[in-house]
């Protein structure tokens, strides 16, 4: 009896261990995200376009797709929770009126300098041909798209300056700025060509192609175009990355460009990729920010999510971490979206990454999958999305949770973060409602503990 009794309790006890044992595979902790109405129905999906203002206001870009209907800025106060509209993108741009395709995105985070918002335009308006988007055809009547434009937005008075356009009537779609020389710089879409404009001449020098024919190109002459430029304060520097690992630097001393000879992005843990395919990244970096209190780089491969950091003094790069949710990694598997995730930054006490990332979703011990195979860069299906930090001082690496909004559904297509002073986090998606598909404001209220 006792025996039978011994194995009765042995039995309890190990189903009791069962029912405790959290399933590996779901999010630790759901995080509810609170979504704001900015009032503008055609808005589209947003990459990067959102920034944190010194005055502690959310600056961000709500895109579209017509060919007649341009982005909105939008500025959000934390302290009142007001959302304020601050002005049409093509209308900012001299352009309107004029029948010209529309400035219908922003691709590019905000840079703040001497109390104005640096950004640039970009065309919303596609055609797809072969799986992928090109530049819009005009429909009758409308002329071609007459490329992006640099812009700045005085957070006092309130008003846009249109600095210039870009190369060869294309849209800009990287960008950064080093504020102390007053030098802009940018990428263009779809070829690729990297320019620097300084501010107080008015002058821009294009330095062409970096990658080939970039996403205009196909077959051998195909190459993805880098989405994020690294400025180095210190010398003026800015760096950028190709689909074939190979990384540049715009020098500010001698005014010219030239490739690292020493070092590369084709790391074995980032893995194998053939560039001309349009299906992924590459070997480019997908975000990078520069980190004054070590003068370091820090970095996102796209489609491994690998963390790594860049010393621009000894041009050397180090990997520190897979920046993935704990669901991704336990899965081993990529995340689904086909280009990796733009929404990454350092938050306000200077030593926190926060990272916006996918997860995969398991339903009854299996994955949900989408396409195997997508002919640009897009989510190949639904996966949660996950709030990921990584503390520089201790090397610390924590997935946050998993973000949804109050009725369960969640944020889709999420490619911008901004960070608030507060620690709380900001980003653009997807709302699900009935009817044509809306992209809007959320917030996940922080702080975070790293």
């Amino acid at each position: 009896m006792k025996s039978i009794a011994a194995s009765l309790v042995v039995t309890l006890w190990a189903v009791s261990c069962l029912a405790q044992t959290p399933d590996p595979f779901q999010p630790a902790r759901k995080l509810v995200a609170q979504r704001f109405d900015s009032g503008f129905p055609p808005g589209h999906d947003t990459y990067n376009g959102m920034g944190t203002g010194s005055d502690g206001r959310i600056y961000y870009v709500l895109s579209t797709e017509p060919h007649d209907v341009g982005g909105r800025m939008f500025v959000f106060d934390p302290a009142t929770q007001q959302v304020s509209a601050l002005g049409d993108l093509t209308e900012a741009c001299g352009e309107k009126d004029r029948k010209t395709v529309v400035q219908g995105k922003s691709h590019v985070n905000f840079v703040e300098s001497g109390g104005k918002l640096y950004f640039a335009t970009h065309i919303g308006y596609y055609s797809i041909i072969d799986g992928m988007e090109k530049m819009g055809l005009p429909p009758a009547g409308w002329k071609p798209y007459p490329g992006g434009h640099l812009l700045a937005y005085d957070l006092r008075s309130k008003k846009f300056e249109d600095l210039g356009l870009a190369p060869e009537g294309e849209g800009v779609i990287t960008f950064n700025m080093d504020a102390k020389r007053g030098r802009i710089f940018g990428v263009t879409w779809p070829s690729g060509q990297f320019f620097r404009f300084d501010l107080a001449t008015k002058n821009l020098k294009n330095f062409g192609r970096t990658c080939r024919e970039g996403e205009n190109g196909k077959g051998a002459a195909y190459s993805t175009v880098c989405r994020s430029i690294a400025v180095d304060p210190d010398d003026g520097s800015a760096y950028y990355s190709t689909g074939d690992g190979d990384i540049f630097q715009y020098r500010a001393a001698t005014d010219d460009v030239a490739k690292l000879a020493d070092e590369d992005l084709r790391k074995d843990y980032f893995g194998i990729y053939d560039s001309t395919n349009p299906g992924h990244m590459g070997y480019n970096w997908r975000q990078t920010f520069y980190r004054a209190a070590d003068k370091m780089i820090y970095g996102v491969h796209g489609n491994s999510g690998y963390l790594f950091r860049f010393d621009p003094r000894q041009k050397r790069i180090e990997v520190l971490d897979r920046l993935t949710s704990d669901v991704s990694k336990r899965s081993g598997m990529f995340d689904q979206f086909s280009y990796g995730y733009l929404g990454f930054a350092l938050g306000p006490d200077g030593d926190t990454i926060y990272y916006l990332t996918g997860g995969p979703i398991y339903v009854d011990g299996r994955r949900l999958k989408g396409k195997d195979r997508i002919a640009m860069g897009a989510a190949k299906g639904l996966e949660d999305l996950h709030l990921v930090t990584y503390h520089i001082p201790t090397g610390r690496c924590k997935d946050q949770g998993a973000i949804y909004y109050p009725d369960g559904t969640r944020p889709l297509y999420v490619n911008s973060l901004a960070v608030g002073l507060d620690g709380s986090v900001y980003s653009l998606a997807r709302v699900p409602e009935k009817g044509p598909v809306r992209a809007d404001l959320f917030c996940v209220k922080g702080p975070f503990a790293p």
